[in-house]
């Protein structure tokens, strides 16, 4: 399977696909590397790699509908067959995710559907939850509402702030991710009817609990 990686920063979730990819069992291959943002350190990390990257400067286009037009065709011509958010900070059409649902996919730093959004971890804090983590889902034209693949759990300890709960939850993206993607590649899981199934038809076990 044909893999893309949508960035706009660091893309260390990105380095975590990187290295499971080129596991000789891991059966797909980054195809690219996009970034809106030209300055994105993820690119240099990307092209160490030797995986093409490409900059679509969001800044450039007069409206998310032109910008929305050069990153599919971008898409389509690095014949990407799985499009995967790490780190992408960018709100995208409803038309476009419609068009890609089912291919694109996003981890995002809470228990969803709990605190979607930004500012999750402070959210989090101050609904005073004691557990919460990051799931992998399917992108929808809802915000953080498609279907989920996986979800891991970390505890929220005493003391916490954002910064010391987001760097734990990292921690767990990092493990998740590639545990996700891998599902989807090799057909572990898929979409049907909305839901995420297993081969066999049935609802996955994809929580995994994360005690550091």
């Amino acid at each position: 399977m044909k893999i893309a990686i949508l960035i706009s920063g660091r893309g260390s979730n990105m380095q975590r696909l990187i290295d499971a990819v080129a596991a000789p069992d891991f059966p797909a291959e980054i195809v690219c590397v996009i970034s809106n943002r030209p300055k994105a350190k993820g690119l240099a990390v990307a092209a160490e790699a030797g995986i093409p990257t490409k900059v679509i400067d969001h800044t450039a286009f007069d409206s998310r509908a032109a910008f929305d037009a050069a990153l599919g065709d971008a898409l389509e011509a690095a014949g990407a067959e799985l499009v995967c958010y790490a780190g992408f900070m960018r709100i995208l059409t409803d038309e476009f995710a419609a068009k890609w649902e089912g291919r694109m996919v996003n981890i995002h730093p809470s228990l969803l559907p709990a605190f979607k959004g930004l500012n999750v971890q402070q959210q989090a804090l101050d609904a005073g939850v004691t557990i919460s983590g990051c799931t992998v889902h399917y992108i929808t034209p809802a915000l953080d509402s498609g279907p989920i693949v996986a979800q891991a759990a970390v505890p929220v300890l005493p003391g916490d702030d954002a910064d010391t709960l987001s760097a734990r939850i990292l921690k767990a993206e990092h493990q998740l991710y590639p545990q996700a993607v891998r599902m989807i590649v090799t057909g572990e899981v898929r979409l049907e009817g909305g839901r995420v199934v297993t081969a066999a038809g049935a609802t996955p076990q994809r929580f995994l609990f994360q005690a550091d």
